[in-house]
This record gives C-alpha cells, structure tokens and sequence, in this order.
C-alpha cells in the first residue's frame, strides 16, 4: 500500500489553541480513527439482530468492506479549500497561520489567496458526498457521508449541480486547471488510500443499499464520529480517548491500533444484557418476581415462549392482572430469540415512567447480577434527573464489582436511546416518526431493543399516527412489539398488527380473518412470521366483580353532600373528573373534618411527587388505611396507580376510561365498610342523551360521549364485560340504535381527517427499501428541533413554558414551602418546576422574553449553576400571588396553581 504523499496527511481535521499549547489532529487520523471505531463497533456493540438487518443481503466481507467504507470517507469532504481555510473555532490566528503554512508548504498554491463562493454552500458533509458520487459512488452510500451530521441532503439533491454550482469551494479556483488538479489529485490520494484500507478497489464496487440499511448504517456513524471525536470521556481529562497531538507531531506519529485500544476501553464501561432461554415458566416467575404466576400469566407466557418468529405482540387483559409480568418475561423470551440486548418501555406520562422505572431498575439489577455484569438504565423524560432513584443509580465509570445497573453517563441527550435498557415516556418512541435531526440515532438504539408499550389504548388519533408509523419502522427492523391494554378496541387493534405488518413485509396484511372481531377477553394476539395468530383459551373469572352504575345528575353542592353522605360511616371515595379547575372547586367543597387530597397535573412536580406517595400510602397496597377520606383528580387518577377506593364518582368519559377508572375501585382484598361492599360508580355529567356540558366535550367528543352513555348498563361484571362494552363503543356499526348521533359522528370524522392530516406534515415516511434517504428528513415548515417543541409536535399539544416557582418578598426570597433559597441546594430548587397554562402564555416568545428579564433581575447567579442555567423563573409574592400577562396566578400547596383573568371575580 502506497504511503501518503505529505500533501495529503498535511491536511487537518481539527485545530485548538489550548491554555498556549497548539494542538492538531491529521484529516487522515481522524478518517482512520471513525473507521476502526464504526468497525469495532458494528461487531462488539451491536447486537445480533442489528447487524442482520445493516447486513441484509450482503455477504460478510460486503459488509465488513462497507463499514469500515463510511467509516473512513464520512469527512473526506474537510478535505477542500472551503474547509481548509476555515479560521479555528477561538479565531487563534497564530495557529490558523501556521496550518496554513503547512499547507502551503505541501504544494497547495496560493491558498492563502482563496475566496470561497459562498462557504455555507458546501458543508463539509455535503461536500464528502458530492466529491464521492462525482467519482463513480452509488448515491445510496453517498447519502449516507451527507448525512452525517444529523440531516441528509434533500430530495433534489445532485452533486454535479452541486461542484458546478460552487466550484471553488471544492478545487480553489473557477478556472485555473493546473490548481484545481491539484486538489482533484489530493481527492484521488485519499479515495484510494481509503478504498485499500476498506477493502475494495474502486468506487463502483460499493454496493447498492436499501434505506432501512441508510438509517442505521448512519446512526452508527453518526454515533462512531462522536465517540472518535472524543479527546477525553465526559470531558474529564482524566480519561483520554482519541486526544488531538502537537503542531510539530504528524500522521506518521500516531500508532493508530493502540489508540482505538486505548479510547474503547476508556469508553466501553457497560455490559451487554445475554438472555438465557425460560424452560420453565412457573419457576422463572418464582425466581424472578417471588411468586407463582396467575393462569393468565403462566398462559400468556408459555404461547409467548413459542414464537417462531415473533413481531407484533398484543397483550389484553384486566386491570391489575400482572401485565407487566408477562411483559418482561416476554422481553426475556423475544430477547433469546431474536438475539436482542435491550429494552424500551413507553408509558403516558412522566409519573407512570417514574413508577415503572423503579420496577424495571429491579429487573435489570437481577440480570445484572445472573450474568456478573454492568447494565445501563435510562430513564427518559424531561425531568428524569429528578427521579430520586434514578439519582441513588452509581455511573458506570465509578463501578468496580459487577454485577450492577448502573447510569453511563456517555449516553445523554441525543445518545439517551443508545443505552440498553430505555424506560421513558411514549414520546421517546413517537418522535421515532418526527423529521427532526439526529433522528438516525433514535432509529438505530431503538433497533436494538424490544419495544413494550404500556396502555397503549391512552393515545388519541393524532398520537396513533405517529405510533403507527413508528411499528412501520420497527417492523422494518425486525424488532419484537409488546403492546398492552385492559380495554382495547379491536379497530386499534387491527391498526396496531397492519402498521407493523406493513413495515416488516413491504406490502398490506391480506389476512382478514376472525382475529379481527375477537371479544375474547383476556386476549393474546400476535404476529408469527406472516401469521396473525390469537390465544384466548383462558378460564373465565368464576366470581366477576359486579359493579352497580348509577347516573347522577345534579350541581356540584349536591355531589359533594352525596359523595360525603355515602362514607358517612366510613369508606374512601374517589372522585374523577375532567377538568383541573373543576376537581379544585369541589376539593374546596369537601366539609372540614374530613380527610381529603387532590391530585391533578398543575402541582409543582416535587408536590406532586408528595401526593402521590401519600395516596399510596393511604389506600395502595398494603396500606393502613383511613376511616374515611375523599381523594378527588382528573386523569392522572387512572393512569397506573394502584390505589384502592371504596365507592367512585367519575365524569363522563369514553367507555374505554372509565373502566380504567372503576379499576381503581375494589382493587385489592381487603374488608370495606358495610354500606360500600357492593362497588358503585357514580357516572356525573349526563344531562341528558347528547347533552354532557361544555367543558366535558372539550376534552372528549361527543360522538364518544354518546356511545358511551347509549352503551354504560346498570351493572357492568369486571373483567368479563370490558371487551364487549369497549367493542361496542368504537364499532362504528353500533351507531343505528343511537338516535342524533349523526352529527356528532360527522364531527368526529372531520377531527380525525384533520388530525390525520396534521400528523403527517412533520412525519417521515413510510420505509421504502428501493429509495436512499436524500429528502428523509426534508419539511415545509422549520422549528421543531428543541426537545419541548418536538414533545409538542407528537402529542398535538400547544408548546407550552415551564417555570420555576419561587416567592420573592422583601425579606428573601422562599420556595413554596417556606425554606429560603439560600438554605437549599441548587438542584432542590430546579425541581420547583411547573407548567404554566397555555391561556397564561399566548405569545410564546414574548412571554419567555419577560421571563427571562425577571430571571435576570432577581436570580442572576443562576446562569453559573449547572442545575439552574438556562431555566426561567416566576415570582410569586408573599402570598404566593403574581399579576401576569393580564392574569392573577395565585399556588397553594393544596390546590395547586390556579389563575383568572384580572377583573374577575373568584
């Protein structure tokens, strides 16, 4: 192989002037460098199930040869005059003059003249590409070196317009040929001596790819560049990894093996999950939860165990069954078969995450210790770092003994989705559908993973898209789908298996059979291969739950007299409704003596936290409960809290919640008060057929109000009833008995067009094996590539602002519970965090803008705090009050945040 010329390993990849010292890396050292870490990392880090599908249809020296390909040529395009003059990021000219100079030195004539067209024009990804395919490269591989900085080139991307259009920014000069063969020479140098170091002998060689392949071949690139170009791990000087090297030290300097060596042992501090095959069910159960599993478990997870070739897998069962249970055993189970190493879980909300990670983080731990190994967690939502046992977790890069779970600390922001074992919520797995940059890195940890998706019926027609294009994905990954639900329409389930279908396959489901209409409850259904196969040979519930529904018309005054006089002798009634502000009118409403909490989502996350502790201890599992107790909330209530009440009051909702609701009801085996034995649920808000008030209709249609009330009978028998009510609510061909429904379907059906269509204008599409990925992330309108604005943009939400809530009076300045800011910890007051309401916030910018001046103001020594840079602050006065933006906001630590416009009365 022949050595580079000195004007080729004269060229630089990175230069920093650093506390005096002068500092370079070769452009050929950092090329050699991404291509030996892509290379370990294709066959050390990626689990067997990835590289089948990055492999597909090559054989493994095509593979092993395109790796190590995209790994070397990804910055070839820094190897032009547009790149080369670019002044160092600290403007150091001493040193940008002295690297040019070397340049020139090396032949590079009149360099120090050069004057791009317009620089911005040819990135030096852009140009990596365009420099490649003008030299015989196939387009799908080129897009992938455009690509790697986050986002390819768009749809009518063409190199030839490209190095025609902008000339100079590739080969110094318009018209001179004697130097822009120089650099065309410079190009070819480097082309060989990567096409040697790959494995191939020309450009044409490379071989056609499809865009699945695309994806995940630049997410490991992507993550391959960022991990060699690494000088040190987590900026910690102690740990070097691939450092940058003096001026006067050269290419030839560097002993490019023992440095990779070096910077993967540095780096590498995480285990890999190696499930082991389940042989026996019961005794797995036994082992790994400390009890014999239910019949419903052990069936589940004896047909999920025989999976041939397991895709989508849908779980339907009741409330409080265990189907987290099966879940995880599943994971294991789909883990052994498909030779998987990790896992994500997807949950509604912040605080069911916060619940389910503490259960997986035992699980994990179990692995751990069985396999004497060091496993990564990540728990994924925007306030995580929060989570106190999460925070309790050791880093990874402090662990000696095995046998732990562990936080790499490597794998944050835009990597978070890279560690092996994701708990988060449901967003993390919708955004896997959002055009949004660095998508690819989302693409390739999730490829990784089996994907189990908790509640899944909690999702409206806008969230189900970006669901349904996600399963297109996974299944165009090959990626086992747990999906679990008490109370699932089978038209969301027949989505759920199509969507996957799809994407696994390339074309539609042609199977319409009678898995479909199946009222079977508890239900497993699930994709073997093409197969849609169900289970549901399970032993019917011989004592149902029997649950009395009794329609209560009346003025809050009158619920609250009814919801106290039916715990006159003891008892907790809950009281689900759908508002925030109505649940705090009628906790003011409660009489004094009674025991009462409230809980809605406008509570300072760490109050919130306090509650719903308080709850569990109050009517969970297990707990000492009170004589008697009113607990009143919104939809938080229904969302995977295990709590127990004696007797319900709910609002009007779709079928499908307020059975979610009545499952908090008689949940455990304990004794009730007397006049509470049989489980009542009191359903509020019918005014009559059609009529449910306008502040119920806000949250939910009308059409599925109807439904619902046409449908709820006088006793409904848990769990037998659940399927048959929910099937009869979304069938549509249920709607003729309904007298004026018409309307209100008619109005349900312009929402879901218009949410459809909503959905797709941010949405990558559907995989399309046959097409590269130029244009993959292309969109008409900019804007959504902060983490609050994506969030939004999959939830069909309004962005809205969160704050930290602080009282400011003349004598200091206090949180909400009274202790004073100088006698708290940093990160005690960023977790003062609330959301303000989006009538509060109308002009998002402006709003943020006035924020900040009060930050600046008050709290100007949070912009040096690691914790409490960059967050924004709202005072309160000393009575916890604030006029903003035309509203007077006022907090209790009871009712949470209230506001009204200013003028009007309480």
């Amino acid at each position: 192989m022949a050595e580079l010329t000195k004007r080729a390993s004269s060229l630089w990849a990175k230069k920093e002037n650093r506390d005096g010292q002068e500092l370079w890396l070769p452009l050929v050292a950092h090329l050699v460098d991404t291509q030996n870490v892509i290379n370990w990392l294709y066959n050390h880090w990626l689990n067997g199930n990835q590289q089948l599908i990055i492999k597909e249809k090559l054989s493994q020296d095509e593979i092993e040869h395109l790796i190590k390909f995209v790994g070397f040529f990804h910055d070839i395009g820094k190897a032009t005059p547009a790149f080369q003059t670019k002044p160092s990021y600290n403007r150091d000219q001493e040193l940008d003059s002295e690297l040019l100079e070397k340049l020139l030195r090396h032949g590079f004539t009149d360099l120090s003249d050069f004057m791009p067209s317009d620089r911005r024009k040819s990135p030096h990804a852009i140009a990596g590409e365009t420099i490649l395919e003008e030299n015989g490269l196939d387009v799908s591989v080129g897009a992938i070196v455009g690509a790697h900085h986050g986002k390819p080139a768009g749809q009518n991307f063409d190199s030839y317009d490209q190095i025609c259009d902008y000339t100079s920014n590739y080969l110094q000069s318009d018209r001179d040929n004697q130097i822009q063969e120089n650099w065309e020479k410079v190009h070819r140098e480097l082309i060989n001596y990567g096409l040697h170091l790959s494995g191939y002998a020309k450009l044409e060689e490379v071989p056609t790819i499809s865009q699945e392949q695309a994806v995940l071949l630049t997410g490991l690139l992507i993550m391959a560049d960022w991990i060699a170009s690494s000088e040190y791990l987590n900026d910690d000087l102690a740990q070097p990894m691939f450092p940058l090297i003096r001026l006067e030290q050269g290419f030839e300097d560097l002993d490019m093996k023992a440095r990779l060596e070096h910077a993967i042992n540095t780096w590498d501090i995480s285990g890999h999950w190696l499930s082991q095959p389940i042989a026996d069910v019961d005794g797995h159960y036994q082992q790994r939860w400390g009890f014999k599993p239910r019949v419903v478990q052990h069936l589940m997870s004896e047909v999920i165990g025989k999976i041939n070739d397991p895709g989508m897998i849908i779980i339907e069962a009741p409330m409080g069954i265990g189907k987290t249970e099966i879940a995880l055993t599943a994971a294991e189970q789909l883990s052994f078969t498909k030779n998987i190493t990790g896992l994500f879980m997807g949950l509604p909300t912040q605080a069911t995450s916060n619940a389910m990670f503490s259960r997986v983080d035992k699980w994990v731990d179990s692995l751990a210790k069985e396999e004497n190994t060091v496993l990564p967690i990540k728990l994924m939502h925007g306030k995580a770092q929060f989570n106190e046992e999460n925070r309790k977790l050791p880093r990874a890069e402090n662990i000696d003994d095995q046998g732990s779970v562990a936080v790499n600390s490597w794998f944050s922001g835009k990597r978070s989705m890279l560690a092996d074992f994701s708990i988060g919520t449901i967003d993390h797995l919708l955004l896997m559908s959002l055009k949004q940059k660095h998508l690819f890195l989302r693409h390739l940890g999730l490829s990784g993973k089996v994907v189990i998706i908790d509640e899944v019926h909690a999702y409206d027609t806008y969230m189900d898209s970006y669901l349904n294009r996600a399963l297109q994905w996974l299944g165009a990954y090959h990626i086992p789908v747990i999906a679990l639900s008490a109370t699932l329409p089978k038209k969301k389930r027949t989505e759920l298996i199509e969507a996957y279908y799809r994407g696994k396959y390339g074309h539609k489901l042609h199977d319409h059979g009678d898995w479909q209409e199946s009222q079977a409850y508890p239900l497993l259904t699930y994709l073997d291969g093409e197969k849609v196969k169900q289970f549901d040979d399970f032993p019917q519930t011989s004592d149902p739950k029997k649950v009395k529904i009794v329609r209560l018309n009346c003025e809050d005054k009158q619920l609250m007299k009814k919801v106290v006089d039916t715990i006159k002798d003891g008892g907790v009634a809950g009281v689900v409704v759908n508002t925030v502000k109505r649940a705090q009118e009628l906790y003011e409403m409660v009489p004094e003596g009674i025991p009462k909490l409230l809980l809605h989502s406008a509570f300072l996350a760490t109050d919130r936290a306090n509650l719903e502790e308080k709850l569990q201890k109050c009517i969970g599992k297990g707990a000492n409960r009170p004589e008697k107790m009113v607990v009143i909330g919104t939809q938080v209530l229904e969302q995977s809290l295990d709590i127990d009440f004696d007797v319900l009051f709910t609002d009007i909702a779709p079928m499908d919640l307020v059975l979610q609701r009545m499952g908090r009801m008689h949940r455990h085996n304990i004794k009730r008060p007397q006049q509470l034995v049989t489980p009542t649920t009191y359903v509020l808000g019918i005014n009559s057929l059609g009529d449910y008030g306008d502040a119920n209709e806000a949250i939910y249609e009308k059409y599925w109000l109807m439904k619902t009330d046409h449908f709820l009978p006088d006793t409904v028998q848990l769990p037998n009833d659940i399927s048959k009510l929910v099937q009869a609510v979304y069938d549509p061909e249920t709607d003729d008995d309904i007298p004026g429904i018409e309307e209100p379907r008619r109005d349900e059906e312009v929402v879901v067009e218009k949410e459809e269509n909503k959905a797709k204008a941010y949405q990558i599409a559907t995989p399309y094996p046959d097409e590269d990925i130029h244009g993959w992330l292309d969109r008409d309108r900019e804007g959504i590539d902060n983490d609050a604005t994506a969030e939004a943009a999959v939830r069909d939400i309004k962005e809205s602002i969160e704050v930290v809530l602080v009282q400011h009076t003349p004598s200091g300045d206090y949180l909400m519970d009274g202790r004073s800011l100088d006698d708290v910890s940093d990160d005690v007051v960023a977790q003062q965090l609330i959301r303000l309401p989006n009538a509060v916030t109308p002009d998002i910018a402006k709003t943020i803008e006035k924020l900040e001046r009060l930050t600046e103001k008050y709290y100007h020594s949070w912009q040096d705090s690691i914790w409490l840079k960059g967050m924004i602050a709202l005072p309160l006065d000393q009575n916890f009050k604030a006029d903003f933006n035309g509203w007077q906001i006022h907090y209790s630590k009871d009712l949470g945040l209230m506001y009204k416009k200013d003028g009007e009365d309480e």
